[in-house]
Formats: C-alpha cells, sequence, structure tokens
C-alpha cells in the first residue's frame, strides 16, 4: 500500500524559527511505516532540503500521485499566516496544499484518509468527521467523539537507551527546566512553573513573547532542536505545562518523553485529566506549593538508588507512546479503513 504523507514540519533538526515538535517523532514514524511495508511518499515541501539544506533518504511529491491512502498531520487557518495569498510575506502554503490534497483524493476520489488531529485544531462539527472514508484520530486520553486514539509518540531507541542508574548519577545543576512555546500555557505556567522557578536554579527555552508577569523566570529564547536533550539533561524536573485544550482530556505532547528519557522527572499537574496514566504519582501536583515540595524531595535524594527507580517508572509510563506502539495502532486503522474502502467499491460495482 502507497501512503501520502502530509504535514508541515521538518525530519531532521529543522531550523531555529520554528515551533516543530514534531521532529521527536515524526522521521521514526516514517521508517516504521516503511518496515511494515508500506512506501512513502511526503506530499508537502521539503522543508529539510530547502529551509535547513539536509538531504535525506525520501520521496517528496507537491504533485498528485498515485497512492492508496492520504494520511495528514492536520493544519488549520493561522491568521496572517496560511491564510494570505501565496506569495505574500510571511505566507506559508501548508494549508492551501493540505486543502488541494483533500480536494483531490478525499473529496473526490473518496480515497481513504486519515486526519491526525496532533494539536486538536480540528472542530467537533468539521463535515469531515463524517465522510466514511475519513478517520480522525485524537491524541488524547478522552478523544473527541467517533475519533481514534493515536498519541503523541516517544521513539523507541529513547527509551530503550536510557538507562535509569546512569541518568541519576549525571550532574544536574539545574532543578527545574522547560523547553517549549509560550502558546496558550499561561495560566498552567503561573501557577506550576513560575513560583517554584523563583526559587531554584532553573531555565525556560522556548519562544516566550510575553514575559512582563514573571520578572524572575530565566528565559532563554529558542534553543536549536539538537540541543534540547542537553538542556533536560541538566536539569532534574520539568513540568508538563498544557493548554487547556489539552489538559482537559488529557493529551499529552512530545516534552513527556523528550525529558523522561534524559532523566528529567515530569511533574504532572493533577488538572491533567487522566494523571494516573501520564506519570507516577509521586510527581503528581496539585498546585505550586506541592511543586516547591516535590523539587525540594527530589533535591535531597538526587543521585540516589531511590532516583534512579524513579526515572525507570517514568520511562515505563512512556509505554503507551512507543513510535512501535501507536504504529501499530496505525496500522490498525489503516488497514480497516483500506477494507471498508474496498467492501464499499465492491457494493458499487
Amino acid at each position: 500500500m502507497k501512503i501520502g504523507f502530509s504535514f508541515w514540519g521538518f525530519l531532521g533538526s529543522g531550523i531555529l524559527d520554528t515551533p516543530d515538535g514534531g521532529r521527536f517523532w515524526r522521521r521514526p514514524i516514517i521508517d516504521e511505516l516503511i518496515s511494515r511495508g508500506y512506501e512513502l511518499v511526503l506530499l508537502q515541501s521539503n522543508r529539510d532540503l530547502h529551509e535547513a539544506g539536509q538531504v535525506l533518504p525520501y520521496r517528496w511529491d507537491t504533485g498528485f500521485p498515485d497512492i492508496d491512502l492520504l494520511l495528514c498531520e492536520y493544519r488549520w487557518p493561522l491568521a496572517g499566516r496560511n491564510t494570505t495569498p501565496c506569495g505574500t510575506p510571511g505566507h506559508t502554503c501548508d494549508l492551501h496544499r493540505q486543502q488541494a490534497l483533500l480536494y483531490h483524493y478525499t473529496h473526490n476520489r473518496t480515497t481513504a484518509t486519515v486526519l491526525w488531529d496532533t494539536d486538536r485544531q480540528m472542530a467537533p462539527d468539521d463535515l469531515l468527521r463524517r465522510m466514511p472514508n475519513v478517520v480522525v484520530c485524537d491524541t488524547a486520553r478522552r478523544p473527541a467523539a467517533g475519533a481514534a486514539v493515536l498519541f503523541n509518540m516517544v521513539p523507541d531507541e529513547l527509551i530503550d537507551e536510557a538507562d535509569p542508574e546512569r541518568l541519576a548519577a549525571l550532574p544536574r545543576p539545574l532543578a527545574l527546566a522547560y523547553v517549549g512555546n509560550q502558546y496558550d500555557r499561561d495560566e498552567a505556567f503561573g501557577e506550576f512553573f513560575a513560583p517554584a522557578a523563583a526559587r531554584f536554579p532553573h531555565r525556560v527555552a522556548g519562544k516566550w513573547p510575553r514575559t512582563e508577569s514573571w520578572p524572575r523566570v530565566n528565559f532563554t529564547g529558542r534553543c536549536p532542536f539538537g540541543n534540547v536533550p542537553g538542556v533536560y539533561r541538566t536539569a532534574l524536573s520539568t513540568v508538563l505545562l498544557l493548554p487547556d485544550r489539552y489538559a482537559t482530556v488529557g493529551a499529552i505532547t512530545q516534552r513527556a518523553g523528550e525529558a523522561a528519557t534524559e532523566g528529567c522527572l515530569p511533574l504532572t499537574p493533577t488538572t491533567i485529566a487522566c494523571a494516573d496514566q501520564v506519570m507516577p504519582s509521586a510527581l503528581h501536583v496539585a498546585d505550586r506549593h506541592e511543586v516547591v515540595e516535590r523539587i525540594e524531595w527530589l533535591r535531597s535524594i538526587a543521585g540516589t538508588s531511590e532516583h534512579a527507580e524513579l526515572i525507570d517508572a517514568c520511562l515505563r509510563y512512556l509505554k503507551p507512546m512507543r513510535v512501535s506502539h501507536q504504529v501499530a495502532a496505525l496500522d490498525r486503522i489503516i488497514t480497516d479503513l483500506a477494507e471498508a474502502r474496498h467492501s464499499a467499491d465492491e457494493g458499487n460495482c
């Protein structure tokens, strides 16, 4: 089966000025699908080549090649970026390209289509959700009505290669760190991160254009994607900071995997739905005071066997997010959808 994969981002390290967190798992997903016998053709612009100058061993096609299934990381309107006319300053063509792909394949040819709503931006009443040749995948533990579940993923090798004892023994001069952009995280940041940051050595890397409310927080700006593991490797803990549209349904981003595989313990607010499925209860925090208490406790056990055991527990909690586990789920979705489309085609003969 040939899959046409549409995504707006990078497979490699990309460029500095981009919020593309999908770099963490996107290439492992493609490699896993290929290992399962699928043929992949990538349908958006080759940004790795055109913007980052990196040549990768995959096939891109900006036309409309013959495919058996369309897989899209769902894109949504972003005012001033992908809603502007092509060729205007600051325009990105991800949405226009996705619209063209959906029109050509999904609507006209009724091609089997999987839409992975990684940012949970698809409207609940979007007509695509009701099309018989479409499956919408949600990253949440409490998914939208009618959606299949496909978590944000963690590459298997990062989990397999993480040695809890070695990670616990590393010097960690920072008590707290966060890597990621501000987008809709102000409330969670103000409650669970900023008060603790005022008391402990810390760092926040990412695009945070509005920081006036937190003068005691050390914002260091964006860092290259390849430097993210190093930030977490120097920090004892992080906090899982989620926008409400993620937290209320238990949609966990790649930050949990990025941190835990480097031994940085993800403190997990209990305001996140299904928190008991995300990280060990010892790392759950109900408010700013518990964040401080947990960090003080973690500092007291740093480097001990108890610390190593806690890292090991975090790695075990990542199991459902493994690329191999989730791509197996995607494989079943693709197979079921393809069989349903084949039966429908036979019924129309």
